[in-house]
């Protein structure tokens, strides 16, 4: 509870002893009046009204507003007679609802009210902008928003115009549009048009989205005059944009161009036609009929800048069958002087980044206005996707493994180190001559990531593809050791297990090259532990609880070790960036017209 620092009634003054001089009179303290007591009430009100939508508080919301499944999918809890006594929008919702069945009435069930079907655009709106608009709805006073979920993990970034910081808006504005608040509008209306005159070209489209869902007219102009004169990919803008925007821009630019584009200007219709074709069979997924195109035509895949839209279009399994069509370049720049990298680090598909740096692509390569690979992808990253406490059993954010096989491939590349064989990298296991021995060791090695690593196993194996290859037997899988196949010829045997022996070779070569931290703690597990430490429920219930209180303490040490490791990789790898990119000076850039060609 908050404590009033007004007087409510003067001190008696303190004896003092005579003077021959008049002494002065007493000092008065004014008095409060019925304005102060009324702010001083509005505000303990308001505080004590903003605990209500704390969980940790009291857990008393008779209903629930829950996140789109992309955002989280968690539900915050609202109450709705404060809600329609301070919304006429939440007012006429709950008007116009069905009574509930006397069942779910009486077992207490908490309607549920879905974002993205309750307001347009609801499936953007993330927790933390939801909540300090709720709280507006509560207590009349908008909360400051977290400073994790608005500052970016690029150190040499000013965290003005970030991407963070932008979506955080867009999302408030979409929240505040959407239940009707029009304070709020005008307010968030005004910051939207701050960033569109300071932000990179690319991060003006989300404000483009919002600005046409809440008919943000003047908004939405300022937009479109701004992308219209930017070097933003046409095909990337019709993809992007809805198409009456879209029109509206290629009218403009058309105009200032003398009734033709610059780039039909110098395309040949025809080439222009057979890259549509490659690009629209990149759509449908279909390699097939994109190599049929290339073997039709003398346009290759360079031309048509295929790998950089299937860098932010395609599935990664796709992505990695269309590396195989062509010799194409995987440094190649498009007019916008983006590589398939830079785009694919503004998608942040670490299964996308990996393979295109496992074929060649260099992450120090730098866009036009001075950003790496691993900037793009920190300056998209709030600090709390990154550094949030995952829950038992959660996966690391896709952001967090992007920016770790980057930063372990910038220091591969800052430090030359003579190259090292894969049979003398891992661990000692791998050198036994047996080659079933292989096999297995691999195996349990492959196992035991698994169980400590689930989000870097899980991606190294799958851009190794060993999870397409059939498992040999391991700790886990004695019993293939006993099955045969009689359709299975020696020869074919040999292929397969050869096969499984190249998919966990690489997938243990790619984890020690970008998750180094994880493999030592591996090669000192595997040297030290007994393999039969992962059979818990096996012995006697003393052996069983010894084993358990012994995996428990083995994974808090993981945890610790990676811990370490990783904040000295991300400080070597972070000073290494610094030291060669250009910083950050005041909120905007003096060169902001850059987009890669989509």
């Amino acid at each position: 509870m908050e404590v009033s620092t007004i007087s409510f009634s003067s001190p008696s003054p303190s004896p003092s002893p005579p003077s021959l001089s008049p002494s002065p009179p007493p000092q008065q303290q004014p008095r409060a009046t019925p304005a102060d007591l009324e702010a001083v009430g509005l505000r303990r009100l308001s505080d004590n009204l903003q605990r209500l939508l704390d969980p940790a508080f009291l857990n008393c919301a008779d209903a629930e507003i829950a996140l789109a499944a992309a955002k989280g999918g968690a539900a915050v809890g609202v109450h709705r007679c404060i809600l329609a006594a301070r919304s006429a929008f939440f007012l006429d919702h709950f008007a116009s609802l069905p009574a509930p069945a006397p069942a779910a009435a009486a077992a207490g069930e908490r309607p549920r009210f879905e974002l993205a079907d309750l307001v347009p655009g609801g499936r953007h709106i993330g927790h933390d902008a939801l909540v300090p608009v709720l709280g507006y709805l509560y207590t009349g006073r908008l909360k400051s928003p977290p400073q994790e979920a608005t500052v970016c993990m690029d150190d040499a970034c000013g965290h003005g115009t970030c991407r963070p910081a932008i979506d955080f808006v867009v999302e408030s504005m979409y929240a505040a549009s959407g239940f009707q608040i029009s304070e709020l509008i005008s307010l968030f209306q005004r910051r939207l048009s701050d960033f569109v005159s300071e932000a990179l070209d690319e991060d003006v489209v989300p404000i483009i989205h919002v600005a046409s869902t809440c008919d943000l007219q003047d908004l939405l102009n300022q937009c479109i005059q701004r992308v219209a004169v930017s070097t933003l990919d046409s095909r990337y803008l019709e993809k992007e944009l809805p198409d009456d925007i879209y029109c509206k821009i290629k009218e403009i630019r058309r105009s200032a161009f003398h009734g033709e584009s610059s780039e039909n200007a110098i395309l040949d219709p025809e080439h222009e036609k057979r890259v549509r074709n490659i690009l629209k069979a990149l759509d449908s997924d279909d390699v097939d009929l994109v190599g049929l195109l290339l073997k039709e035509s003398t346009v290759t895949l360079d031309d048509a800048f295929a790998i950089h839209y299937a860098a932010a279009y395609c599935e990664p399994k796709v992505f990695a069958e269309l590396l195989k069509l062509d010799s194409a370049n995987v440094n190649l720049k498009n007019n916008s002087g983006y590589t398939p990298l830079h785009i694919a680090c503004t998608r942040r598909e670490p299964d996308i980044i990996l393979s295109l740096v496992e074929r060649g692509a260099s992450v120090l390569e730098r866009t036009l206005d001075g950003r790496d690979a691993l900037t793009i992808c920190k300056r998209l990253t709030s600090e709390k996707d990154c550094n949030r406490k995952l829950e038992k059993y959660e996966e690391k954010s896709k952001a967090y493994l992007c920016i770790d096989i980057l930063e372990q491939e910038l220091k591969r590349k800052s430090f030359i180190l003579d190259p090292i064989s894969i049979e003398e990298s891992i661990a000692t296991p791998l050198l036994v001559d047996n080659f079933h021995m292989r096999l297995i060791n691999l195996e349990n090695r492959v196992a035991f990531a698994r169980i400590f690593f689930p989000s870097e196993a899980k991606l190294v194996m799958r851009i190794a593809q060993a999870d397409s290859t059939e498992e040999f037997a391991g700790i886990t899988n004695f019993s293939k050791l006993k099955e045969v196949d009689l359709n299975e010829t020696p020869t074919m045997q040999n292929r397969r297990l050869r096969e499984r022996l190249d998919a966990l070779t690489k997938t243990v070569e790619l984890g020690r090259r970008y998750f180094p931290h994880c493999s030592d703690v591996l090669d000192k597990f595997l040297n030290e532990e007994s393999t039969d430490l992962i059979f818990l429920e096996t012995g006697t219930p003393e052996d069983q609880r010894v084993k358990r209180m012994r995996f428990s303490e083995l994974k808090e040490d993981v945890r610790k070790a990676f811990t370490k490791d990783k904040a000295a990789v991300a400080a070597i790898a972070s000073s290494a960036s610094s030291s060669s990119s250009p910083r950050c000076e005041g909120r905007g850039r003096s060169n902001r017209k850059l987009r890669p060609s989509r």
